[in-house]
């Protein structure tokens, strides 16, 4: 599997992210310097302690005060109020060598013996603000790097869950131990595994030095604001998913491409020639085919080929996802094999609209009905396959008596939402957007020809439309028609319609016959 990275900087404070696996829209982000973003440290002012909640109200610098819970705080909180303190008032250096630890807080008890309005606090974005609420905040703070994760106020050591091999789960300790400085814990994390001490030992102190960091940051800055902020979505990306599978990383912003290259020659040298700096003249989503793939990827139904289809409804308490077989058939399987195929199919695309749309909470997924038991565990273990590598916390069930799977997802960031709709030519409201009629086109000429015999195919279409199918692109007949012909293996003839509106259409046989479709 081939992977890239196609950055958009839309502006100097927002870049997209489109990330492609094997040239199909993986995932996609947006970075904005002002967000509250996940990780990013702040000193923030309690505003309120609500014990009833058990938890507080910490004003941050957004409009809406972010929520921190008793279980939140960590049990080392005293010990971090203590080092903010000695900070803000300079009697305290970055190194916790030796720092006494105040006793850990009672995992049961109460928010107001700990926290008090107007109160200084250290806190780390958890989930970033979604629709009406504020940012979700943690005092547990850590320091995320490449291999490990520092730890402040603690000694332990531990190894990532994912680690199988005992051997170099021991290995890993070891190392960590040998070099770990005092007052802090580490967690290693999956990509450490066959890491040598000295590759550790340099993600340490990189961590170290962002420690360093942010307690510079403290005494300089006055709550509430940010005093370190995680590494930008382009680098978080990098950090956590770049592996041997990447083959380009392409931006179109020369401060991009150089902060890049210099990110990737800290990490790993030999893959600094990845970077690449686009200069085309057209925009880089346009030339990389992801604008296409977004309208394509974000609206209410979403294709799968041969006619096959989701629906996925956002509502306020989960989301809903419709499998649709869309009159898939083929005379060779049989029905419970037909809807099997579709199933397998589907859930493949669901794994990828999740990362895509990063949907969170919970989803509920009707699937066609399977009959017999043996493929609804099929099913089961093909999305459990797929769903494997999405970084988010996820949690899947087998399917219920009425072949109903549900899915919980970790919600950290807000939905994905991108506008797929139009406004319509004729000035009646909104339409979807041409490029999906014309994915839909093809879609339904697809099933057309596996169901049908007829070598005349004709499409009536507005005129507008028709003109596109059929414009010839190079010196020879390249157009959409002909492609369309060369790949079904049919006669596509496209017929200009002034009566129709502009984006209806229909296929008709050579007799003159249309087609339906549900």
């Amino acid at each position: 599997m081939s992977t890239e990275l196609i950055i958009n900087s839309r502006t100097a404070d927002e870049v997209a992210i489109a990330l492609l696996k094997d040239g199909k829209l993986s995932e996609l982000h947006y970075d904005n310097s002002e967000d509250f973003a996940v990780g990013d440290i702040y000193l923030g002012k309690i505003k309120k302690v609500v014990p009833g909640l058990n938890a507080a109200f910490v004003d941050v610098g957004y409009e809406k005060d972010a929520f921190l819970h008793y279980h939140d705080l960590g049990p080392q909180i005293k010990s971090l109020n203590k080092f903010t303190k000695r900070t803000l008032t300079g009697k305290q250096r970055w190194s916790l060598s030796d720092f006494e630890n105040e006793p850990d807080i009672d995992k049961n008890g109460s928010v107001d013996q700990v926290l008090k309005p107007g109160q200084n606090i250290l806190v780390q974005i958890a989930k970033e603000p979604i629709s009406t609420k504020g940012p979700r905040i943690t005092s547990e703070l850590s320091l995320a790097g490449r291999y490990l994760v520092l730890v402040p106020f603690s000694d332990r050591i531990s190894v990532s869950s994912k680690l199988r091999d005992k051997e170099e789960k021991d290995r890993l300790r070891r190392l960590v131990q040998s070099i770990k400085p005092k007052g802090f814990g580490v967690i290693v994390r999956t990509a450490a595994e066959d890491c040598s001490v000295a590759e550790l030992d340099s993600d340490l102190q990189s961590l170290a030095n962002k420690w360093k960091t942010l307690h510079r940051q403290i005494r300089r800055v006055k709550a509430p604001a940010r005093a370190l902020r995680e590494l930008n979505r382009v680098s978080a990306l990098l950090r956590d998913i770049l592996n041997d599978s990447f083959n380009s990383i392409v931006v179109d912003d020369e401060d991009l491409f150089t902060e890049i290259k210099d990110y990737l020659t800290s990490i790993e040298p030999e893959k600094e020639k990845m970077a690449k700096l686009y200069q085309g003249r057209i925009p880089i989503f346009e030339h990389f085919g992801v604008e296409r793939q977004i309208k394509s990827s974000f609206g209410r139904s979403v294709s799968m080929g041969k006619g096959a289809y989701l629906i996925i409804e956002h509502t306020e308490a989960m989301h809903v996802i419709d499998v649709n077989s869309g009159n898939r058939t083929n005379s060779n399987e049989n029905q419970e094999e037909n809807a099997l195929a579709v199933n397998l199919s589907a859930a493949e695309e669901i794994a990828r609209q999740l990362r895509l749309r990063d949907m969170g909470g919970i989803i509920v997924v009707d699937f066609i009905d399977l009959h017999r038991s043996e493929n609804r565990k099929k099913l089961f273990e093909k999305l459990k396959q797929e769903m494997r590598s999405d970084r988010a916390k996820h949690k899947i069930l087998p399917p219920s008596r009425f072949g109903l799977i549900e899915i919980t997802r970790q919600r950290v960031r807000p939905e994905m939402h991108i506008q797929t709709r139009e406004e319509n030519p004729d000035g009646n409201g909104e339409v979807e957007a041409p490029i999906l009629i014309i994915d839909e086109m093809e879609n339904r000429l697809e099933l057309i020809a596996n169901q049908e015999k007829d070598n005349n195919i004709f499409l009536h279409a507005h005129p507008f439309i028709a003109a596109y199918l059929t414009k010839k692109r190079g010196l020879i007949d390249n157009s959409i028609r002909k492609k369309w012909s060369k790949k079904h293996k049919r006669n596509l003839k496209v017929i200009p319609r002034d009566s129709y509106k502009f984006l209806e259409y229909h296929f008709f046989n050579s007799k003159d016959e249309m087609f339906e479709f549900k």
